[in-house]
């Protein structure tokens, strides 16, 4: 009924051609780069969550969570692999025009809503009190390392136990959550990381002695 509703109002302010006039080629070019962003920030934000559209995202997330590939890189190459194969009937104009969204949507996932300048993942810091059962979580339910610090506070001067780990961008919601649940007044700061080289990143032994590592 809302869609109904909506549509109606749109061909009635705008139109039965929409906003643009699609005789023209650029009209096409604009379309394709606005609603590679427009999707891209929606899609990015649903993913950020932790969640889906229900769509060929949830293979991307799949993919992603069992490869070193970001969100976006997978879902590029799902949606691609289904424009590739389908560009027989829509035609190879259409094809191309559609994997100019596809890049855009799935740049904008990466660079802007996920990543947030980051390539791989960010660096989370967390002070509990449950520390065991928020690293026995993230060892074994996020499948992640995790090594335990000595911090001491300022003012109190007690000791304290403080976790640090290494979480791919996606799964940050997830981490989240869970140290939410298990202890409401923990303290968490997470940090920006732009490189990782070890197991489940980019691997040390691809390394070599003049390797710029900025440029992996």
């Amino acid at each position: 009924m809302l869609l109904a509703v909506f549509t109606w109002l749109w061909t009635a302010v705008l139109g039965e051609s929409g906003i643009l006039d699609y005789s023209r080629e650029m009209a096409k070019w604009l379309s394709s780069l606005f609603g590679g962003v427009t999707s891209g920030i929606g899609i990015g934000i649903v993913m950020k969550s932790g969640s889906n559209t229900g769509g060929t995202d949830i293979i991307a997330q799949i993919a992603a969570r069992f490869t070193p590939m970001t969100l976006g890189t997978s879902l590029f190459i799902v949606d691609g692999s289904i424009i590739a194969v389908s560009a027989f009937l829509f035609g190879l104009e259409n094809a191309l025009y559609a994997i100019v969204v596809t890049y855009i949507m799935t740049a904008v996932i990466d660079k802007i809503v996920l990543s947030m300048g980051t390539n791989y993942a960010k660096t989370v810091f967390i002070i509990s009190e449950e520390y065991m059962r928020i690293g026995e979580y993230i060892v074994n339910e996020m499948d992640r390392g995790a090594t335990v610090l000595d911090a001491k506070g300022f003012y109190t001067r007690e000791s304290r136990p403080m976790l640090m780990t290494v979480i791919p961008n996606q799964n940050i919601a997830e981490l989240s959550r869970a140290v939410r649940s298990m202890d409401g007044k923990a303290f968490m700061i997470i940090h920006e990381t732009f490189h990782v080289i070890g197991e489940g990143y980019t691997p040390i032994e691809k390394l070599s002695d003049t390797s710029d590592v900025t440029q992996l």
